[in-house]
């Protein structure tokens, strides 16, 4: 039986960032020239992220997903793989990557046990991507998609931000690709969060409009029963081809969500719109027991009320600001693990 919160929200599911450095700097996320960047001596070791992940465990939760930054800038990240899987509790382990990496990679994560794995893909153009990112990688996203299709992973996912002006007119092409790759995508509306700085509301393409866009490439599209865990809503075109839409922007899933996130230097964090974390790394290496552990998570997560996305749908949302984001690197969204 998981922990639930104030709202009877189960703690089901942990996203666990494993560094906050990236190889990309996608205009959405990471804008600025410069970042201040987390201690490489704060970080957690795999052994602690192991230990840590364990406890949440034991408080009923099933999913654990591995993120960044960029994840795979981790070295030796198919031994912290090999280490969670181990635990039989542990019924869906995952990764979101940028793909820049992931050729050489895709086959050793499988074999070391994870099981789903989601690819950031925002444009099928080379000189696009370029201009989204500040790298000429391209080619290696792709490599890094057609390798994770091969590799016999349980589910393979691209995410993809719709972008008004940017990438719209590329949306039905994106989806045709990821059909071609045995992918399932996820188009995500454009979210006001940490490092979206430049974050405007004429960006953001609404579900509906992303549901018009592709019905005039497909024709018919259909709701998909909600079976699901994950936040996105899902829809099948008229071949059966699913794909999937999160409008955290304009339709939040607050009160369903069943997340909280790790940095990579332990502070746990219930919302990613949360103000602030609970610092677990200082309880870890001062000799904090497991039991010592579990009781400050439940008492956390049974007092939790936070509706972030829902709260800021009703304000005027304005991005935070660079100067607020340089103080505290844990309010990137980079940080907190997306």
């Amino acid at each position: 039986m998981p922990l639930l919160d104030a709202l009877a929200r189960p703690l089901r599911s942990l996203r666990v960032s494993v560094t906050d450095r990236c190889n990309l700097r996608c205009a959405y996320c990471m804008p600025e020239e410069e970042y201040a960047w987390l201690p490489r001596g704060d970080l957690l070791t795999f052994e602690e992220i192991q230990r840590v992940v364990g406890v949440f465990l034991g408080l009923g939760a099933e999913r654990v997903r591995l993120t960044g930054g960029e994840p795979l800038l981790r070295r030796e990240l198919d031994r912290l793989v090999a280490l969670l899987a181990s635990d039989p509790r542990l019924l869906d382990l995952s990764l979101t990557t940028n793909g820049v990496l992931l050729e050489s990679l895709a086959r050793p994560l499988r074999e070391a046990g994870l099981q789903r794995l989601t690819v950031s893909l925002d444009t099928l153009r080379p000189d696009r991507h370029e201009q989204l990112t500040r790298q000429a990688n391209h080619g290696r996203v792709i490599a890094g998609i057609r390798a994770a299709a091969g590799a016999a992973y349980r589910r393979v996912k691209i995410n993809t931000v719709a972008l008004r002006g940017v990438n719209d007119d590329e949306l039905a092409d994106l989806l045709e690709f990821a059909r071609q790759q045995g992918a399932e995508i996820r188009f995500i509306e454009y979210m006001d969060v940490g490092g979206a700085t430049r974050w405007t509301q004429a960006q953001v393409m609404s579900r509906v409009e992303i549901l018009e866009t592709l019905e005039a490439r497909f024709g018919s599209i259909t709701p998909l029963p909600d079976s699901d865990p994950a936040p996105a809503d899902r829809y099948q075109l008229g071949d059966g081809t699913p794909f999937g839409i999160i409008a955290s922007t304009t339709s939040p899933f607050c009160r369903a969500c069943d997340r909280s996130r790790l940095t990579a230097d332990g502070v746990w964090f219930l919302c990613l719109y949360a103000p602030r974390g609970i610092d677990l790394r200082a309880p870890l290496r001062s000799g904090a027991s497991d039991v010592d552990l579990a009781a400050l998570l439940r008492a956390a997560w049974s007092a939790r009320l936070d509706r972030g996305a829902e709260e800021r749908l009703q304000a005027a949302r304005v991005p935070l600001p660079v100067e607020a984001l340089r103080r505290d690197p844990h309010l990137e969204m980079h940080t907190r693990g997306g």
